[in-house]
């Protein structure tokens, strides 16, 4: 992010950028402020933008081809096409070869590095990562804009709203902004404002379930149940989440197993470095014949349920009393 910093700082931009990577709001952020950069404010008609798959390559590459209109570029923006996972030959061959007067900015979600079109770019342009952020960059993002606002706020606070808002970073964002409204008056965020006004997001009500599982807390695991049914939340769907975060563990374990570190694992795992953090201490309370055998028992359920033997809302609390059977708290 640095270079691509460096690029807009300076107003010295590449032929051809790439942004790519599980960040959304990151990604958004840089797409806006390269078009800023790159085209005066109004400016339609040196502008293009194509999104999803099927984009036609040709017209593309016309339009890069045609001179800009009072201007030193034309930038060319192309979005979710999924060019970056097949070969799209004949568009890395023209980027070899295309004009200083045209732009293209790509944003995906997913590349292929070995493909002709990322080898292209990485030679003619600028390819950026825009991945999960670490824990600690999301603490100094926060910290950052409770400063701008002129909030005071302990960075355990900060480090809380993590924990029941997620990291996504467009949620976080939008968490915040309640959070100012909120304390409006006020130039301190405490633990009591999160919890007054930030929303708990589904899957970390899922993880503070199975926590409470870990520690045969019986009546917290299923007030939060409870809680999510409250939220118009679908038994099913809770019960999927309850046996995927079983599933996770598992994996979790077994990439410990093999000496992974934090970040390893969460590269493996596709999660979260800060969330693998938490799973990594959460997955020691189990057994793996244990995990293995409670995501038996959901599939069971799961059966029951679309069989009509049970009804979905009694199968998630015979979920969770059986796998309270299997917490290492219950073994001594």
């Amino acid at each position: 992010m640095k270079s691509l910093n460096e690029d807009i700082k300076k107003g010295q931009f590449k032929n051809v950028y790439l942004l790519y990577g599980e960040e959304d709001y990151l990604k958004k952020q840089y797409k806006g402020r390269l078009t800023n950069a790159m085209l005066p404010e109004g400016d339609t008609v040196n502008y293009a933008y194509f999104e999803g798959k099927g984009i036609p390559v040709a017209q593309m590459i016309d339009l890069a081809e045609t001179m800009p209109f009072f201007a030193e570029r034309r930038l060319i923006v192309v979005e979710n096409s999924g060019l970056f996972k097949g070969s799209a030959s004949e568009l890395a061959e023209y980027i070899k070869t295309m004009p200083e007067t045209a732009c293209f900015l790509f944003v995906e979600n997913e590349v292929d590095k070995r493909g002709k079109l990322y080898k292209a770019v990485k030679d003619k342009g600028r390819i950026v990562e825009l991945g999960r952020q670490d824990e600690r960059t999301l603490v100094l993002w926060l910290l950052g804009m409770m400063k701008q606002e002129k909030k005071r706020v302990q960075e355990s606070t900060v480090r809380y709203i993590l924990s029941k808002t997620g990291t996504d970073m467009e949620n976080l964002e939008k968490e915040m902004e309640k959070l100012f409204c909120y304390t409006l008056d006020r130039d301190e965020i405490t633990v009591q404002d999160v919890d007054a006004v930030c929303t708990t997001q589904i899957t970390n009500r899922i993880f503070e379930m199975v926590e409470a599982v870990a520690k045969q807390e019986k009546k917290k695991a299923l007030d939060y149940y409870y809680d999510l049914l409250a939220l118009k939340e679908p038994p099913m769907r809770i019960l999927f989440l309850l046996t995927r975060q079983f599933k996770l563990l598992l994996e979790v374990q077994n990439l410990l197993k093999k000496g992974m570190s934090r970040k390893q694992i969460a590269e493996e795992a596709g999660l979260h470095p800060f969330v693998a953090g938490k799973y990594m201490e959460q997955c020691r309370n189990f057994r793996e014949a244990d995990l293995r055998a409670i995501m038996e028992e959901g599939v069971n359920l799961e059966t029951d349920v679309k069989t009509g033997r049970l009804s979905d809302v009694m199968s998630v609390e015979i979920f969770i009393l059986s796998s309270l059977s299997r917490g290492s708290k219950n073994r001594g």
